[in-house]
């Protein structure tokens, strides 16, 4: 190795070495916050390294809380990174209340983010208020008209209710539940067009910020629409039902009286398979009666002049018989 190539190895082997001892001792980041009043002994920031805790977050965090009148200790926010907090967004937002006057203290300030809120975000939120707009919410009114509303609704973070509060979904439910029972109880869809203020009043009216994490400032109606004749429609489908069921309560009956035919036509065959059973007990009567001497000769012929008269009256009174070829009157034989 020439002297040339030995000196660039020394020069390299410097650098490599420089740059791992000021990671492992910020030299710069102690002297940036020993410039900014606020006390962070070099051993700690080396320390901070071997804990896995950036320094440079640490000891930023402590100037901007200097900088701001907020006393910030150390181990604090040490311990809140460790736990998976966000050191920075809960800085920004105790400065940002600091500055807008909004009581938040360092402990709730942690609390709200280790629980999975934007804590800065929220104390934003509380010093502009949000706008949400509600997605289109169709309601009935008691004359049957449907009306399709749009809402806007500002909120302002409620900040002692964002652990454990409910969210902005819950808000947005809340108000769609108000904005169908306003509807639903005026008894005309023009009283709503007329006035659709009212059903912002009735909806504030009812406390619906109860419970979540934010605190409802207006609620405004930003759009509402005729939808369908939901009264006219659904007096239509009673009205088809009825005639359905009238119809088959027709066809029930029609059904019965066709049994009932067929029912009175069998005991009828019956009653004539009966007067034919009788009428072929009469010739075996009347030779018992020739046996045993209660019927005469006499009055055999008797009998049979009264029937040929009974059957030439009922020829005569009655209407014409037709008789088809080939075949002879069995009155006649």
């Amino acid at each position: 190795m020439t002297g040339m190539g030995l000196y660039l190895v020394i020069v390299i082997a410097v650098i490599i070495a420089l740059w791992i001892l000021l990671y492992f001792v910020p030299i710069g980041l102690w002297f940036q916050s020993l410039l900014s009043g606020v006390r962070v002994p070099l051993l700690q920031l080396v320390f901070m390294r071997w804990r896995k805790v950036p320094p440079s977050i640490i000891v930023n965090s402590l100037i901007e809380g200097k900088k701001a009148g907020i006393s910030l200790q150390r181990n604090d926010l040490e311990a809140h990174y460790l736990a998976g907090g966000h050191v920075e967004k809960v800085v920004h937002a105790l400065v940002s209340a600091e500055k807008a006057n909004l009581d938040l203290d360092f402990k709730t300030a942690t609390a709200i983010d280790l629980a999975g809120r934007d804590v800065f975000l929220a104390v934003q939120m509380s010093v502009n208020p949000k706008v949400i707009d509600t997605p289109p919410v169709t309601a009935v009114a008691k004359d049957g008209i449907q009306m399709i509303a749009k809402a806007r609704v500002t909120v302002r973070a409620n900040i002692r209710q964002l652990v454990g509060g409910a969210g902005e979904e819950t808000v947005l439910a809340r108000v769609g539940e108000g904005i169908v029972s306003s509807i639903g109880s005026a008894n005309s869809h023009k009283d709503v067009l007329e006035k659709p203020d009212t059903i912002s009043k009735l909806v504030l009216n009812k406390g619906l910020d109860a419970g979540t994490a934010f605190e409802i400032l207006s609620i405004d109606i930003a759009d509402i629409d005729i939808g369908k004749n939901i009264g006219a429609a659904l007096q239509m489908d009673q009205a088809n039902a009825d005639k359905n069921i009238a119809q088959a309560k027709a066809e029930e009956r029609r059904a019965m009286a066709v049994a009932t035919e067929q029912e009175m036509k069998a005991k009828a065959q019956e009653a004539r398979a009966k007067v034919i059973e009788a009428e072929a007990e009469i010739p075996k009567a009347m030779a018992e009666a020739f046996r045993n001497g209660n019927l005469g000769v006499m009055d055999y012929y008797r009998m049979k002049n009264i029937q040929a008269d009974t059957e030439m009256r009922e020829s005569i009174a009655g209407p014409a018989v037709k008789h088809e070829p080939g075949k002879t009157d069995d009155k006649k034989r």
